[in-house]
């Protein structure tokens, strides 16, 4: 068994991003995990949907502060924030906006996340799928810089992608909150699942991060205004988080795998 705790770094492009693998977060946390998070903008353009805090003029203020708690919550260490815009989403998309992290140059973002990890040395890292969760033009722009920052940097010997089974993303359908996205593209094929993390013993955890999103996840959410029955089997499917391979430079001893540091040498997975 190896002598030291191995380090884990996540890396998204928005506050409240972290909400998708919360739960593994908190999880591999508890078990003395070096948990660092990188968060490529601070979320400016997000919606408020808290009617208490329509007031707020400064949202990417608000929103940092909301990440820290997240954090908190978590157990992780503090954010870390590369200082992007928020491209947005729908109407508040910032296409004129050359500051905005979709129009920045992924080699660029690449370069600019190397330093982190000659100073952070992480085993493994974990970020979007190929379809950025569901196409968020940030969540694809972070995909493709930390996909070819695991190529090039050759330290961290695996890279994990958060996805959603297609029978997962069948299931967000019917509650109306993946905004009418077609499960088979935006799922993966239950074959592709490399770690499926039963989350339930960190589950207060995962929710006391989410609640502290409250710009995002107040009266006018979409989770807010979910039927009572789909809030449900919502709440019940948080309890399970997946996630696929991206890339190793170590041996796989098995698939799918127990976790993320499974044949790594230590011994809580």
């Amino acid at each position: 068994m190896l002598r030291y705790m191995p380090t884990l770094l996540a890396l998204y492009a928005h506050p409240d991003d972290e909400a998708f693998s919360g739960g593994v977060l908190a999880h591999y946390a508890k078990l003395g995990v070096d948990v660092h998070l990188i968060c490529a903008t601070r979320g400016e353009s997000g919606k408020i949907t808290d009617p208490e805090l329509e007031h707020i003029t400064d949202l990417g203020a608000q929103r940092e502060q909301e990440l820290r708690d997240s954090c908190a919550a978590l157990g992780i260490h503090e954010p870390i924030f590369l200082g992007y815009h928020d491209s947005g989403r729908f109407e508040r998309t910032q296409t004129e906006n050359g500051s905005a992290f979709m129009h920045q140059d992924i080699f660029e973002v690449e370069a600019k996340l190397r330093p982190y990890i000659e100073s952070l040395n992480p085993d493994v890292l974990l970020t979007f799928d190929p379809h950025g969760g569901y196409g968020h033009i940030d969540h694809l722009v972070i995909h493709r810089a930390v996909t070819a920052l695991f190529y090039s940097s050759g330290t961290p010997k695996r890279l994990f992608y958060n996805v959603l089974p297609v029978s997962f993303a069948e299931r967000m359908a019917q509650t109306g909150i993946n905004q009418n996205l077609d499960p088979k593209v935006y799922g993966v094929s239950d074959a592709t699942i490399a770690v499926k993390l039963d989350v339930s013993a960190v589950i207060e955890q995962k929710q006391a991060s989410m609640k502290a999103h409250r710009s995002q996840m107040g009266a006018n959410s979409r989770f807010a205004k979910m039927p009572p029955e789909y809030l449900e089997q919502m709440q019940e499917s948080m309890k399970t988080e997946y996630f696929a391979v991206g890339g190793t430079r170590t041996p796989i001893p098995s698939f799918p795998l127990k976790g993320f540091f499974d044949g790594l040498g230590f011994d809580f997975d």
